[in-house]
């Protein structure tokens, strides 16, 4: 199977900067016990896979923060 390559093309209405996050100071999104980390960045929130933390990370302003963790308290991620 030929591998292939998409472009990706910056979301309409992203208006959110290209953070570096190389000294960024990560700590547990759970008190050391899943596979989450987040950082606070340059009033921004990050959040990477521990396991993983070359891979791409998310990146929240605070009022999507606090939406994404209301809904996570209620169940309302389905993430299948």
């Amino acid at each position: 199977m030929a591998e292939s390559t998409t472009q990706q093309r910056p979301l309409t209405g992203w208006d959110k900067p290209e953070l570096d996050l190389s000294n960024a100071q990560w700590q547990s999104g759970s008190k050391g016990l899943g596979d989450v980390q987040i950082a606070f960045v340059e009033g921004f929130i990050a959040m990477r896979n521990s396991g993983r933390p070359e891979s791409p990370s998310l990146i929240f302003t605070p009022a999507e923060w606090g939406a994404f963790v209301s809904g996570a308290r209620e169940g309302d991620f389905d993430l299948t």
